[in-house]
């Protein structure tokens, strides 16, 4: 039976949702379930809820727990399938000083766990802990499929795709929703019959094709998004992106708002009010999920027994693929081998790809939309930046990230830049490692 290990296992509802999926699946019922985590409390936690639910399907599992970074090869060791879902430095300290210095320095931000400053930080915060994983994956459980669930993703995704020998995807729940998402808020009917094609980077795909029964649904999805557009809602920042470049992106307006350089302008204020942005967006959601946590404790860790239903997350679909070799088809984020053409081959980079016994098979795009490319570049060039920073150690790549960031660089001249990144070095301490 397969062994599947959860990196960050005191993510408990996102674990529920993994290996729930997974005990619900019979070629992965049987699994040897492996979780792991720094936090002693939160995995006692979700040991206690995922026995529950296995429990309830009449224990079929084996699962362990594994504490510390002392016990992590023990728990990769032999693994078919490892899920990351970990977050270094956590909501405090890290989260809150990724926001709260850059406000020092006149730098307003929404979520920071992609892209801009918050990106770039999350990054270099991570980076040397998945390099660690790589090591133990390397030698423990060589020919593991890596399932990274963490953000910034394609900056994790990609070094992990060009500086390990760990075989590694990228999976991202924007890809999934968009579509739906995008005709429910038009006032348009979604079912399976509706044909996509979803390419770019992560949080920047493109939705280049959309049809129902032979017909393009462009027209009509354009039409009404200029009437949407008319009065405040949620998405306005995604519709004005497509009215401008002529194509849905994948990802939030709040997220969407903070890749770019139009919309977060102290010279141009009212756009916060005219396109609805929600500034400390991320912080707000931490406050509420913590406070969430504690009914949503009651719920799950202490009953004896737990039912789950299978979710749409990509996980346990994607395990069940390469077990049984049925494909499934994903959007996943894969290193650029000439898949998209007009791309930098060394960015990670959000295509379809079909799942089997073989692993993930990325698809062939060829060249985005010139406009379409023109943007996500303008993203990678930060991406590739920071990874570059991380394998270094050099502040002169953290520095250039910064200043090539299109929210950042549209707001802080090259010396306030600067001296932001060292305000940051210096505040996150310990949680990164030294640069020069």
């Amino acid at each position: 039976m397969p062994k599947i290990t959860f990196m960050g296992a005191g993510s408990t509802v996102f674990a529920k949702n993994v290996l729930g999926d997974s005990m619900l699946t019979p070629a992965l019922a049987h699994s040897d379930i492996a979780l792991y985590d720094i936090d002693p409390k939160r995995l006692e936690e979700s040991e206690l809820m995922l026995k529950a639910i296995n429990k309830w399907l009449g224990n079929p599992a084996k699962i362990y727990t594994y504490l510390g970074a002392e016990n992590r090869k023990e728990a990769l060791r032999g693994a078919d399938f490892v899920v990351n879902a970990i977050q270094v430095g956590g909501y405090e300290p890290c989260t809150v000083t990724d926001f709260e210095i850059p406000k020092k320095f006149g730098l307003k931000q929404t979520i920071a766990d992609t892209l801009g400053i918050g990106g770039i930080f999350r990054a270099l915060r991570t980076i040397p802990v998945m390099r660690d994983f790589a090591r133990d994956m390397e030698e423990v459980a060589p020919n593991c499929l890596f399932l990274n669930y963490t953000n910034p993703m394609a900056m994790l995704s990609g070094y992990m795709q060009r500086y390990t020998n760990v075989k590694t995807v990228g999976l991202c729940h924007s890809v999934q929703v968009c579509a739906s998402h995008l005709m429910w808020e038009l006032g348009m009917q979604y079912d399976e019959t509706v044909k996509t094609k979803i390419a770019g980077i992560n949080h920047q795909g493109w939705l280049l094709e959309i049809e129902k029964d032979g017909v393009d649904l462009y027209p009509e999805i354009k039409r009404r998004a200029l009437e949407k557009n008319k009065e405040k809602h949620p998405d306005m920042v995604r519709l004005e992106i497509m009215r401008r470049f002529g194509y849905y992106v994948t990802e939030s307006s709040e997220h969407s708002s903070e890749y770019t350089p139009w919309f977060i302008k102290d010279k141009y204020p009212q756009n916060i009010e005219k396109f609805n942005i929600p500034l400390d967006e991320y912080p707000r959601r931490c406050v509420n999920q913590i406070a969430r946590w504690g009914k949503q404790r009651e719920e799950l860790v202490t009953k004896d027994t737990l039912e789950h239903t299978r979710t749409g997350e990509y996980a346990s679909y994607i395990m069940e693929a390469v077990v049984t070799n049925k494909p499934y088809k994903i959007g996943g984020n894969v290193l650029n081998t000439g898949l998209i053409t007009n791309l930098p081959r060394n960015a990670c980079v959000e295509v379809p790809c079909l799942v089997d016994a073989s692993g993930v098979n990325p698809c062939y795009i060829g060249d985005l939309p010139e406009q379409c490319a023109a943007l996500n570049r303008t993203n990678i060039n930060v991406q590739l930046l920071t990874i570059e920073a991380a394998v270094t150690h050099k502040k002169d790549y953290i520095y250039q990230a910064a200043l090539m960031d299109p929210h950042t660089s549209s707001e802080l001249d090259m010396d306030d830049t600067v001296a932001l990144c060292d305000a940051l070095i210096e505040a996150h301490g310990s949680w990164l490692e030294k640069y020069e």
